[in-house]
């Protein structure tokens, strides 16, 4: 089990996953980064298919970040994932979407500065991007990712799972206690739903940038109990 695929959120890019990538570049593992348009759900996934259909050897570890959750929800079903890991991600069910699971949230809690859409397109308020986004990154770092910020298309939240393939494959999920745009219990009730094992580490929604090490630590777990059962 040495490929992993490592697949970004939405506001974002794939360069936040430099910090994952080369704890488990050293570990030995092939790691490739999808780089998401983030303007269509059917877009990403089959952007993330091509990726999947390129990696040497078959089995792969999908992995998705926030609403890469989703992709990787859908995307899945491709024949070369072995497993998914959600972390601080969206595992939506059939029919679901990102927009439908954020409609459910706890009402009373920390809501995303998600300003209103412009020509169909979301993105945060910078000033408030660092504490509810990133506010365990260096504030450096953090007001970085709040000025690059991706345009996240209307049709990627809008988006619908056909079938979600957590159903028939193994699932691990990484809850951040700490965030700001997806609640903790909201990740915890996912998490369950999709009959993923759990981890929970204190950080930020941007754990892969903030604590690389606790991120690649899940996913190689999950890659050695995949070896483990495999043997």
């Amino acid at each position: 089990m040495k490929n992993i695929v490592l697949v970004h959120g939405g506001f974002v890019d794939g360069a936040g996953w430099e910090g994952v990538y080369k704890i488990l570049k050293k570990d030995g593992y092939n790691v490739s980064i999808v780089q998401n348009p983030t303007i269509s759900l059917e877009d990403d996934v089959a952007v993330t298919k091509r990726t999947l259909a390129a990696q040497d050897g078959g089995a792969t570890i999908l992995v998705g970040h926030s609403y890469g959750g989703a992709v990787i929800t859908e995307a899945g079903n491709h024949p070369k994932v072995s497993a998914l890991v959600y972390i601080a991600a969206f595992a939506p069910d059939k029919g679901e979407s990102v927009g439908s699971l954020i409609k459910g949230f706890p009402s009373g809690g920390p809501q995303p500065p998600i300003l209103p859409p412009q020509d169909g397109f979301l993105f945060l308020d910078k000033a408030k991007f660092p504490a509810s986004f990133a506010a365990d990154v260096d504030p450096e770092k953090a007001a970085f990712m709040a000025d690059s910020q991706v345009p996240w298309g209307t049709g990627a939240i809008s988006g619908a799972i056909s079938e979600p393939a957590w159903r028939t494959k193994p699932s691990w999920y990484l809850v951040t206690t700490e965030d700001k745009m997806i609640p903790p219990d909201a990740q915890r009730a996912m998490s369950k739903h999709a009959g993923a094992t759990v981890v929970e580490v204190k950080g930020s929604h941007a754990i892969y940038v903030s604590q690389p090490k606790a991120v690649a630590a899940l996913i190689e777990q999950a890659a050695e109990s995949l070896k483990a059962a495999a043997a």
